[in-house]
């Protein structure tokens, strides 16, 4: 067995309070380290709660880099715990904000930003897309990051497995008007591309009639759901997965064996570019 124990935060932030949420977080981490999980995974903007409505313009003074004290506290305590750790956030890059993440190594570094590369709705007046897709090598797998919205398209789950992904996690923001979508994704992108999916989402308000719902996922190579969290409450579930279960899955089902690469991006979508042009940037095509 290849075995990688994971913790799902279903966490509820403090709106704008980047400091009190950096906080609580490291208390997660703590627990997550005296559990022994492999990797923690926190929800879509955890550190700054995820409000259009009322943070909008403010998701840039809010944004955060390498050097921010809120980000070296939680190095800090990723380092103490032992564990590695996804931890969302708005970030400041060079083409703008991003709607992104930092990807941390035991030792407490930072290995990889990545940046939401498919924005939702209203994020596009606040955030910069990012153009490519990471999968960051950890200690335990190697791990494809998703940010919500991602996971509604099959070319980004796709590209992450092309890349080597052994797991991809998806933090997120869904909102209990979208449940039935949040019920579909990830099932869908694990049986699609025969790799653990794991989807972790926030509770609490986002906006003055909209709540998100926690209620994270984690989707086995097979499309069935092994983890389902609890509804509206503010909790970390830690569950123990089994690597070797993608390449037994991936000889029963063999969609990534049998796709026809060779005819894929052959036709002229609604935009005028070749299907398959949004690989350009990876170094595997023909999704």
């Amino acid at each position: 067995m290849r075995e990688a124990t994971l913790g799902l935060v279903q966490f509820e932030s403090i709106i704008g309070d980047v400091a009190a949420n950096a906080r609580k977080a490291v208390r997660f981490i703590r627990e997550a380290g005296e559990r022994e999980v492999d990797l923690i995974i926190f929800p879509e903007l955890f550190l700054t709660g995820y409000d259009l409505e009322s943070l909008g313009p403010e998701y840039g003074r809010l944004a955060q880099d390498e050097g921010s004290d809120a980000v070296a506290l939680l190095k800090e305590a990723v380092r103490e715990a032992g564990v590695n750790a996804v931890l969302p956030m708005p970030l400041a890059m060079e083409n703008g904000v991003s709607n992104g993440a930092y990807a941390i190594n035991r030792k407490g570094d930072i290995v990889a930003a990545y940046s939401k590369v498919h924005l939702w709705d209203e994020e596009s007046r606040y955030f910069a897309a990012g153009n490519e897709f990471k999968t960051v090598p950890f200690d335990f797998a190697k791990v494809g990051m998703m940010i919500c919205y991602d996971a509604g398209f099959p070319e980004s789950a796709r590209t992450l497995t092309l890349q080597g992904a052994d797991l991809m996690v998806v933090p997120s923001a869904f909102s209990k008007e979208l449940r039935h979508r949040w019920d579909i994704y990830f099932a869908t992108r694990a049986l699609e591309n025969t790799r653990f999916v794991a989807a972790v989402n926030g509770v609490g308000g986002i906006s003055a009639n909209e709540f998100l719902f926690g209620n994270n996922k984690v989707a086995a190579p097979n499309g069935e759901y092994v983890l389902q969290g609890a509804n509206d409450r503010e909790e970390m579930q830690v569950l123990t997965i089994d690597l070797n279960r993608n390449s037994e899955y991936e000889r029963q089902i063999p969609y990534l064996r049998d796709r026809r690469s060779d005819i894929y991006g052959n036709y002229q979508n609604k935009s005028g570019k070749r299907d398959g042009d949004v690989c350009a940037n990876f170094s595997n095509t023909g999704v």
